[in-house]
């Protein structure tokens, strides 16, 4: 498979966009107001405990308080790797059941974390036959500061949320000061090649110096790049330990996670990866010189973008972006897909569309399926959304054909960095997917709520506002307190009784004993209107539209 990376940077925004085989699949943006903080390590304070959801609020220093779950108190679970996180949601680097257990001789005792493990079974409740969560309030306490690391930034209404687990992701490692054991990447087959590296990385690792996770693309790598990297490693740790040393008053920032791009190369770019394109010059000079420090051989792949034509529109992309935000989704053969968010799920619903096949339905129908399969996983991947999805396939008589589109999802949905999961086809022919969750979609991120319709995308016809109208002015005439109103309205709902109710509002003047007077203004919304009382022009609509 064809993989590329481009890189469109301004001193205002930076744009990557990933593409396979020529088509986007990643889009990823930042901007200086909306600065990514995953990664970011602070020491926080306590606000609040709260024993019933095993969960506290420390603040952060930022517009919400932060979110700490009392599970996020424990060293990482074995199949999962700290440093999927943001543009590292990569489950290369998932770690396998057994490679990291509990050692309370490795951590430090000053670490809410330690205090637990130091305890025993003491202050723990069991959660299932695997895990013990410990019990929040005989660990943290209101006012007590600790350091934390954000793992899911701020999302809808809600804070970010943070763990006391802090990892620092390195080119083929991830360090994680409070864990105790080293870890290798699922990804990595090869029970021989499996032991080679962790027997090569465990004796480079200095004694109660935390633990590591050995990433995918160390497959390969020599000892001295290992030992460069656990001593860089090692000593950024040392270094944030430092500045909390000298913090007299939390919240503070205490670290900073690497910027999109450096991150992008980090965790991204790959002998997988076939080139990468970048129109700026400081960030292709960043982005070799962080190569040669990294991974020299790959230099040969950065390529600096020249030409007059704008790099997105080069490769085609410019028109991707602008279509991933709208609903209706086409499909190769004539068939479509409609994309919902909504505040609980994504909803997701197939159509055949025009495409109506020869003869067998049942052909036709798989096949508009399967492509939609494929364009669901690129869709949500490509869009950035999260949490729950539903997504309604054309209903299908045979297993075998239910079976096929399953897997053809799943298939395309283990190209996503973030961690996802599709379930099987349920009673009523859904099929229901979670998909990892780190931050605001592109459409939460990149769009607003619109102020005419709030978000509901939908407005009150013409003929709806003629009638609230009609109630408003019905409800006046009983009042008898107005002699002559203006009645403001949209020019296009001002058509509409000029022409289909021309005698409407003369009518309910002589009713009411109230003199009207229609004037449209394109300064309303389409469904508003205003009751204007004459002479004074005072607004007088809430006394009488009350729906």
């Amino acid at each position: 498979m064809k993989r590329e990376i481009l890189i469109s940077g301004t001193p205002r925004e930076t744009r990557v966009a990933i593409l396979e085989d020529d088509r986007l699949v990643e889009l990823l943006v930042d901007r200086p107001d909306q600065r990514r903080s995953i990664g970011d390590i602070y020491l926080g304070r306590v606000e609040a405990v709260l024993p019933g959801i095993q969960a506290a609020f420390v603040d952060i220093g930022l517009e919400k308080s932060a979110f700490l779950h009392a599970s996020d108190l424990l060293e990482p679970e074995d199949d999962e790797d700290p440093s999927e996180r943001d543009d590292d949601d990569d489950d290369d680097d998932a770690v396998d059941e057994g490679e990291t257990q509990d050692d309370p001789d490795a951590q430090a005792t000053t670490e809410p974390a330690a205090s637990a493990k130091r305890r025993g079974d003491g202050g723990r409740r069991e959660v299932g036959a695997r895990r013990a969560i410990p019990d929040i309030s005989e660990i943290l306490k209101k006012g007590q500061t600790l350091p934390v690391q954000v793992t899911k930034e701020p999302i809808s209404t809600k804070g970010c949320r943070v763990t006391a687990q802090i990892s620092l992701a390195g080119r083929f490692l991830v360090y994680m000061p409070y864990a105790s054991k080293v870890g290798i990447s699922r990804k990595i087959e090869s029970r021989e090649q499996r032991g080679k590296l962790r027997e090569m990385v465990s004796k480079m690792l200095p004694n109660d110096a935390g633990g590591l996770i050995v990433r995918t693309v160390a497959e390969g790598v020599t000892e001295d790049h290992f030992r460069r990297e656990i001593e860089t490693l090692i000593d950024t740790w040392t270094k944030v330990k430092k500045k909390q040393g000298h913090v007299r008053r939390a919240p503070m920032l205490l670290h900073r996670e690497a910027s999109l791009t450096r991150g992008l190369i980090r965790d991204v770019f790959s002998d997988k990866v076939d080139a990468l394109w970048v129109d700026s010059k400081e960030l292709h000079h960043e982005i070799r010189q962080y190569l040669e420090m990294i991974d020299p051989e790959l230099i040969s792949r950065v390529h600096l973008y020249g030409d007059d034509a704008p790099l997105f529109d080069a490769f085609r992309v410019e028109q991707e972006i602008r279509d991933l935000f709208k609903p209706r989704v086409e499909l190769p053969t004539g068939g479509y897909v409609i994309i919902q968010p909504t505040e609980a799920l994504v909803s997701i619903d197939v159509n055949t569309g025009r495409y109506t096949g020869k003869r067998d339905p049942e052909k036709t129908i798989l096949r508009t399926n399967v492509e939609a399969a494929r364009e669901i996983a690129r869709q949500i991947r490509l869009r950035d959304v999260g949490g729950i999805i539903v997504a309604d396939f054309i209903d299908m008589e045979t297993k075998g054909n239910r079976d096929r589109v399953l897997q053809e999802l799943r298939t395309h949905l283990g190209r996503d960095r973030a961690r996802t999961r599709a379930f099987a086809v349920s009673e009523l022919g859904l099929v229901e997917m979670t998909r990892q969750r780190v931050r605001p979609s592109l459409w939460a991120s990149m769009t607003r709520e619109c102020i005419t319709c709030h978000g509901t995308g939908r407005v009150f016809s013409p003929e709806v506002v003629t009638r609230r109208l009609e109630r408003a002015l019905q409800r006046a005439s009983v009042e008898k307190k107005e002699r002559r109103l203006a009645i403001r309205l949209h020019p296009d709902v001002a058509l509409y009784l000029v022409e289909e109710e021309p005698k409407l509002v003369s009518m309910l003047g002589k009713q009411g004993s109230i003199e009207l007077e229609i004037r449209d203004d394109p300064m309303l919304r389409l469904d508003e209107f205003r009751l204007m009382s004459r002479p004074a022009g005072r607004d007088v609509t809430d006394l009488y539209a009350v729906a």
